[in-house]
């Protein structure tokens, strides 16, 4: 082999290389920010780029503090138009003044990928959001064109209630009223721009009792679509499916589809059952691994899905019942609610690198602290285990519970020497509404719960 030609392809390979690792090691998250407690967006951006295998962020708004905070991490951002600004930016010269305010001041430093225009507009029911949808896309690309911006793209999510007989997958079809208004002209957009379609597959709203391990990735009998012969084990593939079948009955299979949303409530109130660790891991955790494989899905096998979890945080301000407070990854100290394979450092790293996901031990519970408990009284808890001859040694500094150092960590280990010490009683976990039993043990490292 020739010197040049080895040359040349040690470097191809190389390419090649860091081309797989960057596009099978990351994952998206949804950043809201409806809460008083969140960290500043720098400490979000180092940490994530940091401590992390998220390389993608998608944000409802266009949020400069955001913005700039983001600026030189590489990783990407998927901004939001509000719905209610969507007549007006169909207008193109509100659209460039858009432009000029929005992604012109931080763009390239920033790596703005995508504009989102609106959230499940065609859910909303509002008219006039829905007829100016397309032309607010077409007006947004033409402004970035003009601009000379020419690799952020256009979408906008929606939900899959714009399909109907969804099930089996292969029969699936947009709906009639969406078909000729709507979707022929958005998917001929997306084509000619190379954007994607993006939607909001959740099957955590179809939770049922009897499918609940068809919904959470876990052994089931499955799912046969007796159209293809094929039997789907989850639900995820079988929605995913059907919006490619829906969209390649319009004649647009070609369009790549992004998962803007999707996700699993961590807690919620008591007649939401499904709203716990256990299942948010199941889901969550499965979700990750595969779209980090690349496994797709049975009618599009190998077709890696740019995939974006709901959501980075636990909101508190969010509105409505506990579950929707608690759909975060992380607390607001950045810890973490559940490990599903996101943490760098032998945290939990994808592949079975690094402490792998937690999984229920039968006939076992552990008490923790609940998600939502303040630190105050958190603290008032470790400080009312310690007086009740808990041995508290361990979360002193040097001793093996001590890090992660921070009241949530330390008050779960304190609160479960109680609970295990106590009784075993739901009540010994009660705490002052402020612990919670659990059947995935909490231990980490050289730090053992009883």
């Amino acid at each position: 082999m020739k010197a040049s030609t080895a040359a040349t392809t040690v470097l191809f390979l190389v390419a090649t290389f860091l081309h797989l690792s960057n596009s099978a090691s990351g994952i998206g998250v949804n950043y809201g920010t409806l809460a008083n407690n969140l960290p500043p967006p720098a400490q979000v951006a180092s940490f994530l780029k940091t401590q992390t295998i998220i390389n993608s962020i998608k944000i409802f708004d266009t949020n400069p503090d955001i913005l700039r905070a983001f600026a030189n991490t590489n990783i990407t951002v998927t901004v939001t138009v509000g719905n209610g600004d969507i007549p007006a930016l169909s207008n193109p010269r509100n659209a460039r003044r858009w432009v000029a305010n929005n992604i012109q001041p931080f763009y390239p430093q920033t790596r703005i990928n995508r504009i989102a225009v609106g959230n499940e507009i065609l859910l909303s029911g509002n008219k006039e959001w829905i007829a100016n949808l397309v032309p607010c896309m077409k007006s947004l690309h033409h402004a970035l064109v003009l601009a000379g911006i020419n690799n952020v793209q256009v979408s906008t999510p929606q939900a899959l209630s714009f399909l109907y007989n969804s099930v089996p997958p292969s029969n699936a079809r947009i709906r009639v009223g969406y078909q000729k208004t709507i979707f022929a002209p958005m998917l001929q957009f997306l084509r000619e721009t190379k954007s994607p379609l993006m939607v909001n597959p959740y099957p955590y709203f179809s939770y049922a009792p009897k499918v609940a391990n068809y919904i959470l990735f876990r052994p089931n009998r499955g799912l046969r679509d007796r159209f293809t012969g094929i039997t789907y084990s989850n639900m995820f593939d079988a929605s995913m499916d059907a919006v490619f079948s829906a969209i390649k009955a319009m004649g647009y299979g070609d369009v790549d589809i992004v998962v803007a949303e999707t996700g699993w409530p961590s807690l919620g109130d008591p007649d939401q059952p499904q709203c716990t660790v256990e299942n948010a891991v199941s889901y969550n955790g499965n979700l990750i691994r595969r779209a980090i494989s690349g496994v797709g899905t049975p009618l599009m096998p190998k077709r890696r899905f740019e995939t974006y979890i709901f959501a980075l945080f636990n909101e508190n301000l969010k509105p409505g019942s506990t579950a929707e407070r608690n759909w975060g990854l992380f607390r607001p100290d950045l810890t973490p609610v559940y490990d599903v394979g996101i943490m760098r450092n032998g945290q939990g790293g994808p592949g079975g690198q690094g402490k792998p996901a937690p999984v229920p031990v039968a006939g076992k519970k552990w008490c923790v602290a609940k998600a939502e408990a303040s630190e105050q009284a958190l603290q008032s808890n470790i400080n009312y285990g310690c007086s009740q001859g808990v041995d508290c040694k361990p979360i002193q500094a040097g001793g093996v519970c001590f890090d992660p150092n921070n009241v949530r960590s330390h008050a779960s280990f304190v609160m479960n020497s109680y609970y295990q010490t106590h009784g075993r009683n739901d009540f010994n976990c009660d705490f002052g509404n402020t612990g919670v039993l659990t059947n995935l043990d909490p231990s980490h490292g050289s730090c053992k719960f009883l």
